[in-house]
C-alpha cells in the first residue's frame, strides 16, 4: 500500500510538470495531436499506480517520450507551414456571402443542422444575421456578424498571409496580393524581412494588419488584384 501511495505522488508531480512544460491549454483549444498525446499520457501514467508490480520507470519513460514528441511537433509546426497543416489542418470557411458551404461541411463531416445548432449555441439565433462562419483548427467556431441595418459598411474577412515569418502561398493566391507589395509595405515600416513578422492578414479592401515581435502592431493598405474577392 505504501508503494502505491508513493508511486501516486511521484506520478502526479511528474505529469503536472510535464503538462506545464508542454504548455497545455484548455481541452477545447487543443489541436488533434495535442489531445491524443495528452490522453495517452493520462493512460500510461496510471499503469505503475494500478499495478504495484510494474516498475515506476514504465510510466516515467513513456511520459517524457510523449512530452518530447509534443514539444518537437510544436517546434516544427512553428518552422514549417507543411508540418502545421499536417498536424493541425486548416481553418474551414463553412458559411460565406453565398450561404452555407455544403462542400466544406462534408469535409468536416458536419450537417447543416449541426452548424445552425452550433451558431445558436454561441448566442446567434438567426443565421441571417451572420456574414461568415469559420471552423478553426481546434474545432471552435468563429462567427462574423453582418453590420447593423443602420450602417452600410461591407463585412470584411481577414485572411492570414504571413505566419511565424513565412508566407502562406495558398492564401496569397486567394487574396490576390503580390509578395512585392507586401515587401514594400514592410520596408516602408522599417521591417526588413517577412521573417520578422509573427502574423499578418489582409482584408477585401486591401487593409493589412501586421504583428511584429518586440514592437507595436502596424496596419495600412496594400494593392489587391482587380476582380479578386472572398
Amino acid at each position: 500500500m505504501l508503494v502505491v501511495f508513493i508511486k501516486s505522488i511521484i506520478i502526479f508531480f511528474l505529469v503536472f510538470i510535464t503538462v506545464r512544460i508542454m504548455g497545455k491549454r484548455e481541452l477545447g483549444q487543443m489541436q488533434p495531436h495535442e489531445l491524443v498525446i495528452t490522453l495517452i499520457i493520462a493512460e500510461v501514467a496510471c499503469l505503475p499506480m494500478n499495478d504495484p508490480s510494474i516498475p515506476l520507470y514504465f510510466g516515467i519513460i513513456p511520459v517524457f517520450t510523449l512530452a518530447f514528441l509534443e514539444i518537437s511537433i510544436a517546434f516544427l509546426s512553428k518552422k514549417s507551414v507543411f508540418v502545421r497543416k499536417l498536424t493541425a489542418g486548416d481553418s474551414v470557411l463553412v458559411f460565406d456571402k453565398n450561404g452555407i458551404n455544403s462542400e466544406s461541411l462534408s469535409k468536416l463531416n458536419m450537417s447543416a443542422s449541426d452548424l445552425i445548432e452550433s451558431i445558436s449555441g454561441m448566442g446567434t439565433a438567426d443565421i441571417m444575421d451572420v456574414a461568415y462562419v469559420i471552423v478553426e483548427t481546434n474545432g471552435k467556431l468563429c462567427i462574423i456578424k453582418k453590420p447593423s441595418q443602420n450602417t452600410q459598411s461591407e463585412v470584411l474577412l481577414p485572411i492570414s498571409i504571413i505566419e511565424n515569418g513565412k508566407y502562406n502561398d495558398v492564401n496569397l493566391l486567394k487574396t490576390g496580393v503580390e509578395k512585392v507589395n507586401i515587401s514594400n509595405f514592410l520596408s516602408s515600416n522599417n521591417i526588413n524581412s517577412e521573417k520578422q513578422v509573427l502574423y499578418a492578414d489582409v482584408r477585401q479592401d486591401g487593409t493589412i494588419y501586421v504583428a511584429v515581435a518586440n514592437r507595436s502592431d502596424i496596419s495600412g493598405k496594400v494593392q489587391i488584384k482587380e476582380g479578386v474577392s472572398w
